[in-house]
Order: C-alpha cells, then sequence, then structure tokens
C-alpha cells in the first residue's frame, strides 16, 4: 500500500498502478480518524499506518456505502472495537444492503457495488454541519443519494468521497474519464453530483482528496474546469 502525507492527512492507496483505490487517515492531537475503509485488502496497510503513527483509532468516517469505501470495516471494527463507525444517516440505509429511494429523491437506479452481510453497525449517524474532532460534515449527494465529504476546519482541504476524481483527470463524479470510469459507473444522479461539486468549490478548498487518484493543492481552478466540462455534458444531454 502507498502512502502519502500532506498535512496531517494520510492517503492510503492500495493498488496504486493499477485501480487506485483511496483512504484516508486524518491525525488530531489525541488520536485517528480513519476516512473510509478501502476494499478487504486495504486491512493490513491501514492497521500498519495506524501502528506506525503511534496514536489510537477513535472514529471510523464513510463517506458513502459502496464496497470499495467499506472493504475492511468488519475487521477493523473487531481490531479496534473501540472505535466510534459513522456514516450519513441515509446512507446508513445502503450500508444494509437498502436500495429503495425515499419519495423526494430522484428516481434513477443506485448504483455501484453495495456490501451484502455486513455484520458492523454504525454508531453514530450523520448530517450538514456535525462536527468530529475538527472535521465539519458536508452533505455532497450525487454519487450516492447520502454521501458527505469532510472539512478540516484548520486547514480547509476537503476528504471528498467520490464527489470528484483526479485518477486519469479531474472530474466530476457522472463524467466519463475513458481512462478510468468506474466511478461513474457506480454513480447514482449526476445533476446532483454537479450540485454537490459546486458546492465543494464554493468552499475554496486548500486540498482535494479523492477516493480515486491523487490528492491535488489549491484544487479549484481544475475543480472549475471540471464543473465547466459537466455542466457542458448535462446541457447536451
Amino acid at each position: 500500500m502507498k502512502v502519502t502525507k500532506l498535512g496531517n492527512i494520510y492517503q492510503l492507496t492500495l493498488w496504486s498502478n493499477i485501480f487506485p483505490v483511496n483512504c484516508y487517515i486524518y491525525e488530531e492531537q489525541h488520536g485517528l480518524t480513519l476516512i473510509d475503509a478501502g476494499m478487504p485488502a486495504s486491512y493490513k496497510g491501514i492497521v500498519k499506518t495506524i501502528e506506525e503513527i503511534g496514536k489510537p483509532l477513535t472514529t471510523i468516517v464513510l463517506t458513502h456505502a459502496h464496497g470499495d469505501h467499506v472493504g475492511s470495516l468488519d475487521r477493523l471494527k473487531e481490531s479496534f472495537p473501540e472505535a466510534i463507525v459513522a456514516i450519513s444517516a441515509r446512507d446508513s440505509r445502503l450500508l444494509k444492503g437498502d436500495k429503495t429511494l425515499d419519495h423526494d429523491e430522484p428516481n434513477t437506479p443506485i448504483k455501484g457495488g453495495v456490501p451484502k452481510g455486513l455484520k458492523t453497525t454504525p454508531d453514530l449517524l450523520l448530517k450538514e454541519g456535525d462536527v468530529i474532532g475538527t472535521l465539519k460534515v458536508v452533505e455532497t449527494p450525487g454519487h450516492t443519494p447520502g454521501s458527505i465529504s469532510l472539512l478540516d476546519s484548520t486547514s480547509r482541504a476537503m476528504i471528498v468521497g467520490d464527489a470528484f476524481q483526479t485518477r486519469g483527470k479531474v472530474a466530476v463524479c457522472g463524467q466519463i474519464v475513458m481512462s478510468f470510469p468506474f466511478p461513474t459507473f457506480g454513480t447514482w444522479n449526476k445533476d446532483l453530483s454537479l450540485q454537490s461539486a459546486r458546492k465543494i468549490k464554493e468552499i475554496n478548498p486548500s486540498l482535494l482528496a479523492v477516493g480515486h487518484g491523487n490528492m491535488i493543492q489549491n484544487p479549484v481552478d481544475e475543480m472549475t474546469k471540471a464543473i465547466k466540462i459537466a455542466e457542458m455534458n448535462l446541457l447536451k444531454g
């Protein structure tokens, strides 16, 4: 597993040269927050990095409930039983395999691999504005109905799950990138994805950390270009 550190954010990348799947460790003064749990094969690298940092894992936050973001969750919860598991209230249903839609949601099928037989249940259900340490929850639906991002209130770095990808090029989720199209295949609603991308850009993050691809510092210009492309594509239908 490849580990890249920027400030107090550790990006842990599985299969970096083939099919990069990222999760993140956010280092606070007295503990660690894991953001996403990657694939089952991510487990050893996550544990090794936690041990090397030498602080307790206090929280596991899931940006959304797709299989490549929750793959090692059960094993991690067994290894760190005191860690609080948190996910948005909306995506907690996906965590149980429930793909039903609310009456006020766009009637487009929920896509992507949803876990089956997951043992872990969340301890904390998140909503807009909730705070975990110095991380603030920002609701960014589109890839899934309950996708969230996390804003570092100190540095303004943002960990956005699959709201954007940077593998291949910077793109709003739902917009096809021929060299790495997989986030698009798993995106639920392109219109909401675009709205969430605009919301993230308006926050003016100092760092963009995504589920698939490298972290980008000072990302607003590249995000703006990606948003314009998404807008044009949606106008074309």
